[in-house]
């Protein structure tokens, strides 16, 4: 198989906003846009990690990313990191809402605390990051913003209700905000990726037997990578996708 991929020439010198984004799928999405000539802003609290990826993306050659310390759960902090990348990179165009954690949980053990803080980690961030770009993409004539889903509620998975009640609000918020901003040519769409293999994913439940039954259920017999991910993402920002919004665009190798 081919290993060339598209270029999108309205991507170029863009301000992108990815959440999430120094490791793991949203790290994806950062060497991505940054490779096709994006100005790429990213927000995560993993410092190290974040600051060894606009090195590298850097000494190729790329954009070299601008990085905010950001705790997504402070909606304040969220605000200002948003206020001060777009100082710097001009007008954010896109936003890529990716940022989550799935924690397993038993449905016994969730408390009135635990339950609020897997919806602001996992759901209430991505409304509140909508609220602050959006503005600036109608200023600029239109925009594109991603949010990222999950198909594990999809699929029936147990050991995490807190979570998968998120991600199937994150598609209620796509669509609700798609028909919110359309009028000002901002589309809104969301991508649900099946189980990909993230160093997290990998290290922590990725068994002989867990990857066995995945292959089973999976119509393409190949494991899912983030740069799948970060490939339909390129599509829905760049203007090839003009007409596209309100959808949710599921990459899991045929799974569900």
């Amino acid at each position: 198989m081919s290993g060339d991929f598209a270029d999108y020439p309205s991507l170029r010198g863009r301000a992108v906003l990815v959440t999430g984004g120094a490791s793991g799928i949203g790290a994806a999405h950062v060497a991505h846009f940054a490779a096709q000539g994006a100005k790429v802003g990213f927000l995560d609290i993993a410092d190290p990690a974040a600051a060894a990826l606009s090195g590298r993306l850097a000494d190729a050659g790329h954009p070299r990313p601008a990085y905010r310390h950001c705790d997504l759960h402070d909606i304040a902090a969220l605000r200002q990191a948003i206020t001060e990348l777009a100082a710097e990179l001009g007008p954010f165009s896109v936003l890529v809402n990716n940022a989550a954690n799935d924690q397993r949980h038993a449905w016994q053990d969730v408390t009135p605390e635990y339950w609020d803080e897997r919806m602001q980690v996992n759901l209430r961030h991505q409304f509140f990051a909508i609220q602050a770009v959006a503005p600036m993409m109608k200023a600029l004539g239109g925009g594109a913003i991603i949010n990222f889903g999950s198909i594990s509620w999809r699929t029936g998975q147990g050991d995490m209700p807190a979570y998968t009640t998120a991600k199937a609000g994150v598609e209620g918020l796509t669509k609700g905000m798609a028909r919110a901003l359309g009028e000002d040519r901002i589309r809104v769409n969301c991508v649900i990726p099946g189980w990909v293999m993230t160093k997290r994913q990998v290290t922590l439940w990725l068994t002989p037997e867990a990857e066995a039954e995945l292959m089973r259920r999976q119509a393409l017999k190949e494991k899912l990578m983030p740069h799948d991910l970060a490939r339909m993402v390129l599509w829905l920002a760049a203007d090839d996708s003009r007409m596209c919004t309100g959808q949710a665009w599921v990459v899991d190798a045929g799974r569900s």
